[in-house]
């Protein structure tokens, strides 16, 4: 388990700073870090858009704490480059204040965001998307979050799924870095338990030209299905791709780094019968999620939108809980802003927990993915099972 920040030991960190403090301002800057370059380019921009969402819908209910309103500021992670994260990130914070991040995205660079800039400057994260289970054990001091459930448990949704279509042989390719290899562990521990068997498990490099050589190993080991575990912009759907010129295979599960409308949009034709899962949820919170993206013009049906828009929402009301505009306050507060007990919160009614906590009360934040954070600030999560019938997605069951 991560090590939990002590009460003293936060305090310390953080009245050093009042880079990040917004206390005596009127703006109360929070950094959106997305790899809007890269291997999950088009999945970003709405991920942005939707925490921002959350921060507009609270500025417009008169701001946080009597009237402080926050502004996003963005950088790009790249997704793949920890460097490049690393450097954008401590803009974030020493030359643009702010006091929390919304991010990062992937989780290798988060994981360097976090060890290189989050916990020496005592900057709370919430990322919407980083999945590893690696991250679960991170050194954060307390301050690390997340709203997307842990790979651990998406490894085992894939294995289950294949277990239900009775499938008992597949092929596995994933992204060659945290995430991939995070996912392909989780995955084949839970598949070979089940009974089934990996015929190959081949890493795969971003931004290459031609996966033929890959698929042509993956190919000669066989398997009924291809497990792509990899990002939807660059490696995995050049192996879909490639799969599809030379027949290799005409049927692929993926993780839910291969979610996205430009993969269909491309090769979905090719692709009928495929499936997989992605993060996502159901009931009122959703519904309620879909209506306001609708209204504000935010494509909201994209993958990790919704984590997005609750990650924000969180950062914002444990700031309003906590009774201050600081880093501290935002990491201090937000597990009890998060779970129960609380009056519960959806979508839409950031003014109405801020009204609660400002009269002193209790918030329970549902959001828009059932927010529930366990243990060390982990989202507990469902997923959609889905399957690509007339090159578009169709919901099986949430699991």
């Amino acid at each position: 388990m991560k090590k939990l920040l002590m009460a003293s030991a936060a305090l310390a960190a953080m009245t050093a700073g009042a880079a990040h403090a917004a206390s005596h301002s009127d703006t109360v800057k929070i950094g959106v870090i997305l790899g809007f370059t890269g291997p999950i380019e088009s999945l970003t921009p709405q991920m942005a858009d939707s925490a921002e969402l959350a921060m507009e819908e609270i500025n417009e209910a008169g701001g946080i704490l009597d009237g402080m309103m926050l502004e996003s500021v963005r950088a790009d992670s790249t997704c793949i480059d920890s460097a490049a994260a690393t450097a954008a990130a401590e803009r974030l914070v020493t030359s643009e204040g702010v006091v929390a991040i919304m991010g990062a995205d992937c989780s290798g660079v988060t994981g360097a965001v976090l060890a290189n800039v989050a916990v020496p400057n005592g900057i709370p994260m919430v990322s919407p998307s980083a999945t590893s289970p690696a991250l679960s054990t991170a050194e954060d001091n307390g301050l690390f979050f997340r709203t997307s459930p842990s790979d651990a448990r998406q490894g085992e949704v894939l294995a289950n799924i294949l277990e239900s279509r009775g499938i008992t042989e597949v092929a596995v390719t994933y992204t060659n870095n945290d995430y991939g290899k995070g996912l392909s562990d989780s995955f084949i521990s839970n598949f070979e338990d089940m009974g089934g068997t990996v015929t190959a498990n081949v890493p795969h490099e971003d931004g290459k030209a031609d996966y033929s050589a890959e698929v042509a190993t993956l190919a000669s080991a066989g398997g009924e299905v291809l497990v792509v575990l990899g990002y939807a912009d660059q490696g995995g759907k050049g192996i879909i791709q490639s799969s599809i010129d030379s027949g290799a295979f005409d049927t692929f599960m993926m993780g839910d780094g291969m979610y996205a409308d430009a993969l269909l949009a491309d090769l979905g034709e090719y692709m009928e019968g495929s499936f997989g899962a992605v993060p996502w949820s159901e009931g009122e919170g959703a519904e309620a999620f879909a209506e306001i993206t609708e209204e504000a013009g935010v494509n909201g049906d994209s993958s990790f939108t919704r984590e997005s828009y609750d990650a924000a929402a969180l950062l914002a009301l444990a700031m309003q809980a906590g009774g201050e505009a600081t880093s501290a306050a935002a990491a201090e507060n937000l597990m009890d802003v998060a779970n129960a007990p609380g009056e519960e919160i959806l979508p839409g009614e950031l003014g109405k927990a801020l009204e609660i906590l400002a009269e002193g009360g209790e918030v329970d934040y549902v959001g828009a993915t059932n927010v529930e954070l366990i243990g060390p600030g982990e989202a507990a999560g469902t997923y959609r099972e889905y399957v690509i019938e007339d090159a578009d997605y169709s919901t099986v069951q949430f699991r």
